[in-house]
């Protein structure tokens, strides 16, 4: 219901879907025909460009080689595992209940069912995982060639059963310096076999990035269907009413199940686009930031070559060749202190 209702408000839009991304929570938790029916309905709603990218995420442990036979028969062509971690004492700290070897074998049956990109989810800086447990986590994952890994730091929110864990005592708080560590082997390992980082977060074969993904980075519009779920119209961003009940409530009597909208200003735009485009491999165009060529005297146009004066606190941060062509890149360390770039250039806290 909730599709056809953002149907009729983008009618004459005259726009086609360029990606689908079937995610948070299980979505493979729903049956087959419930999957099949759901992409079919997007189909009857939206046109889709040809050759979408259409991801569905999935637990290894709801995955046999029959259902992802038929997910992909279905229209689904990206499958995204979470993998999270190849040591059981990880995944148990995780509080994550499939096996450590599952998602290898279920990224090796989508492979022979046929999906065109298969990417591992994993996540490093759990309590009490050493560099040794995330670097045997990184070879099973590369053992089987998947097309696409992301690897994302633990971040302990508050509130959680494991922040209270952590603040008891029971558990160690991570460092920054241990992820850092592991983030870097990551793109040392990655980098040897074959894989380029394309989003901070982010490795792929050559033509398997997630386009999905990349068009949250590249600042484009989506739709997000479901309880929670945020959109962005240009300078609108939308949000969902969050409780199921609530939410489906709203859907059923034929009303859009938005809780609240807000229109951002110049500056959070701003502040946005920087935040995400430099985090991908391209980086952003330092012309996007205002004062084209200004140097490190803070005159426009002066001494070609010169470090422009906003790029000064981030000297070693940005590749520098790339700042003389025009464009900030991150270094390796720069993609540690992605937020102290976005600071500089920007000038905003």
């Amino acid at each position: 219901r909730e599709i056809d209702l953002a149907a009729r408000a983008l009618a004459g839009d005259g726009r086609a879907l360029t990606s689908v991304f079937l995610g948070g929570g299980t979505p493979t938790m729903a049956t087959d025909d419930e999957l099949a029916g759901l992409l079919e309905h997007l189909h009857r709603s939206f046109a889709l460009v040809p050759g979408a990218e259409i991801t569905i995420e999935a637990n290894p442990e709801t995955l046999d080689e029959r259902r992802l036979a038929n997910l992909r028969a279905a229209g689904f062509n990206r499958l995204s595992l979470g993998m999270q971690s190849g040591d059981e004492r990880v995944l148990a700290t995780l509080e994550r209940r499939h096996r450590p070897g599952r998602a290898v074998q279920a990224a090796r049956w989508a492979h022979r069912a046929g999906f065109d990109n298969v990417s591992l989810d994993l996540i490093y800086g759990a309590p009490g995982e050493s560099l040794e447990d995330w670097e045997h986590s990184l070879e099973a994952a590369v053992e089987i060639s998947p097309d696409h890994l992301s690897a994302y730091g633990l971040v302990i929110e508050e509130g959680t059963r494991m922040w209270a864990q952590v603040r008891r005592g029971e558990l160690p708080m991570p460092s920054d310096d241990d992820e850092a560590a592991k983030y870097e082997l990551a793109d040392r390992l990655l980098t040897d076999a074959g894989y380029e980082w394309y989003e901070i977060s982010n490795w792929a074969r050559p033509s398997h990035e997630c386009q999905h993904n990349r068009a949250y980075w590249q600042d484009w519009d989506w739709w997000g269907a479901g309880p929670g779920a945020h959109s962005h119209l240009g300078d609108v961003r939308l949000w969902n009413t969050k409780h199921p009940l609530a939410w489906a409530a709203q859907a059923l009597d034929s009303r859009l199940p938005v809780a609240g909208h807000e229109v951002i200003d110049a500056e959070s735009r701003l502040l946005e686009r920087v935040m995400l485009g430099i985090r991908l491999r391209e980086g952003i165009a330092l012309a996007e930031l205002g004062e084209p060529g200004e140097g490190d005297d803070g005159v426009p146009g002066s001494s070609p070559g010169r470090t422009p004066r906003r790029l000064v606190p981030v000297v070693g941060l940005l590749d520098g060749a790339a700042a003389l062509r025009g464009r900030a890149i991150l270094t390796l360390r720069g993609r540690l202190m992605a937020d102290t770039v976005t600071r500089a250039l920007t000038g905003i806290d």
